[in-house]
């Protein structure tokens, strides 16, 4: 049985680790003095980076020497901290605010009940509702000629029965 040289894939591993010790050196040192430098949302950011790469290797250590992960603490400590990153995007990227819509129906109702009195602006009223009820007719009507037009016609059901032979 012939063992494969594994010595390029050791000094291609070497080099990859100098590349990301010389990448992390600044969070490696004091990581106080990096983040009394940044923003306050950049800082619960890198806290809560670090605190993720510490346990995510805590807890690849684990499985790595047959323990059930998922059973030990640190799983819950990782929940934990991703519910932070969670946190964080929230506030990074708030909800959009709902905009608020009118419901004409109701709208139309209540003004109709408050002028039912005054009988020329009540006729101008229905007036006005009968004409903006065509248009949305006449333009959904016009949507609809033009969506009938592109699509592929559709072929007729079958019927049961009355077959020829």
């Amino acid at each position: 049985m012939d063992v494969p040289d594994i010595t390029p894939s050791l000094e291609k591993l070497n080099v990859d680790l100098d590349q990301l010790e010389a990448a992390l050196k600044p969070v490696l040192g004091d990581v106080g003095d990096v983040s009394s430098k940044l923003p306050l949302l950049d800082k619960a950011k890198l806290y809560v980076m670090v605190t993720y790469a510490i346990e995510s290797m805590l807890f690849s250590s684990l499985r790595l020497n047959s323990v059930d992960a998922k059973e030990h603490a640190i799983f819950t400590e990782l929940t934990r901290v991703r519910q932070y990153f969670e946190k964080i995007q929230k506030i990074e990227n708030p909800p959009q605010e709902r905009e608020q819509t009118v419901n004409k129906e109701a709208a139309a109702r209540f003004i109709r009940s408050d002028l039912a009195d005054d009988e020329a602006i009540k006729q101008k009223l229905t007036e006005l509702i009968a004409k903006e009820k065509a248009k949305a007719e006449a333009k959904e009507e016009k949507k609809r000629a033009a969506d009938s037009g592109s699509e592929p016609i559709a072929k007729r059901p079958k019927t049961k029965g009355n077959k020829k032979k």
